[in-house]
């Protein structure tokens, strides 16, 4: 056998941490761990060229921001997972901080802009997207799991404060990338 795969899912179910419990893989739980592990994967990609380029955030590179988003993506996988790990309201303030710390070297928001400028900041809006899909996940899953009654695996308050802030995160690195590069935003012209 092999260590990559087990043949346990090949019928379309899966199983969670601690649990014998079988699950379609088109549950809403499902999908939630996987669009978090698909934000967590993007995220390496931003990582890989944040690093190329040592853009900093309060002293600290922006790859190793990244990384710790990702860490801290593991615990709410591994909270929905239905492990007893749980993110803190501290995660988020921490995000806060960063996202204060590049708006103020950014001018004021007055319109949408074009994702662009140049290859980091792209891929920063693409995380975005993706960041906002798995809050659109999460929320339906933590919904679902409050109306039946399922609390194992429900997502906290904690993880969806989080999420909601990571999106606003990679929208300010996004902006902080094309500003700090000298690239202009391009406003959408509606026409």
């Amino acid at each position: 056998m092999s260590n990559l795969y087990t043949r346990k899912g090949d019928k379309g179910m899966t199983t969670f941490f601690g649990s014998a419990e079988q699950y379609p893989k088109s549950a809403l739980r499902v999908e939630s761990l996987g669009v978090v592990d698909e934000l967590n994967s993007f995220l390496g990609l931003c990582k890989v060229k944040a690093t190329s380029v040592q853009h900093r955030v309060l002293d600290t590179c922006l790859s190793e921001i990244i990384t710790q988003v990702q860490q801290d993506l593991f615990i709410v996988q591994a909270e929905i997972g239905g492990a007893e790990q749980r993110m803190t309201e501290e995660k988020t303030v921490w995000l806060e901080t960063h996202i204060a710390a590049i708006e103020e070297q950014l001018p004021p928001i007055t319109t949408f802009f074009l994702a662009g400028g140049n290859e980091l900041a792209a891929l920063f809006d693409v995380a975005r997207t993706i960041a906002r899909k798995a809050e659109r996940r999460l929320v339906s899953f933590r919904h679902d799991a409050a109306m039946t009654g399922a609390e194992k695996g429900r997502p906290t308050a904690y993880s969806l404060q989080y999420i909601n802030r990571l999106s606003s995160f990679l929208y300010a690195c996004a902006r902080y990338v094309n500003h700090t590069e000298g690239l202009g935003e391009t406003k959408p012209t509606y026409r």
